[in-house]
């Protein structure tokens, strides 16, 4: 299976889990540092995994088709797709430039789209899934962030176009539509605040469970929805926020 923005977050945490359930996995990010230092984390638990990094940008439709065609070479086969790269932008419309949205909508949209053109004949072939990570915001608004809104949004109607265009095959598509996630993204965001603890606090008061969620509680539903548990389930968009959007 192929994890994008498998080196940290959600992405990170799920590769975990899929190696927890015997599964072959590979990671695809666009630092190659990290992308080692994600195995040898995930390593150090299961020493006898088969878990190995491929180097690209989701941005690049060429880096894409190059990581599937690496982990064809490895392993022959591929089952799952999970699209998990993504970037956030927040502030106000009259401040986006160019570049802010070209940047969203690319790694957003486009790379979802990318990787999972490059992922289609070995999944057709195998009857496999496709698991992307969309987010609550592309389900209702949110504040100050309309670009990442507007790119999570298509994420979400891409996974139900998708799955009708793939279920004569066999092929299932899902997404989890997360909220805030303490991924280090979100770690960074907090720190950054003048009262870290306060910030986190504000942040998590807005659910109706009163605290944000972890990667592994988002890495678990993923794992699911990939799994033949999941075998009558495509098209379909599975809040991990809380109860945020209920």
């Amino acid at each position: 299976m192929l994890i994008s923005g498998g080196s940290s977050g959600i992405g990170l945490a799920a590769a975990r889990h899929f190696l927890e359930e015997g599964a072959k996995v590979c990671i695809m990010g666009r630092t190659q540092m990290r992308g080692e230092a994600a195995v040898a984390f995930l390593q150090r638990d299961f020493p006898a995994a088969e878990v190995f990094f491929a180097a690209g940008d989701v941005r690049r439709q060429e880096d894409g088709i190059s990581c599937v065609r690496q982990m064809m070479d490895r392993w022959g086969g591929m089952d799952v797709l999970v699209n998990s790269a993504g970037i956030y932008q927040e502030g106000a419309l009259d401040d986006l430039t160019p570049a802010e949205l070209d940047d969203i909508l690319a790694t957003n949209v486009k790379g979802t789209f990318y990787l999972t053109q490059a992922s289609l004949t070995a999944l057709r072939s195998t009857r496999g899934a496709v698991v992307n990570v969309a987010s609550d915001a592309g389900v209702h608004g949110n504040y100050f962030c309309a670009a990442y809104c507007a790119s999570k949004g298509a994420v979400v109607l891409f996974t139900r176009a998708l799955a009708l265009e793939l279920a004569s095959f066999g092929v299932r598509v899902n997404a989890i539509a997360p909220g805030d996630i303490m991924t280090p993204l979100t770690q960074a965001q907090l720190q950054g605040a003048p009262d870290p603890q306060q910030a986190l606090r504000e942040m998590a008061s807005v659910y109706p469970l009163g605290r944000i969620g972890t990667p592994e509680e988002a890495a678990s539903l993923i794992v699911f929805l990939a799994s033949a548990r999941a075998g009558f389930i495509t098209g379909a968009i599975y809040g991990v926020d809380g109860g945020l959007t209920a």
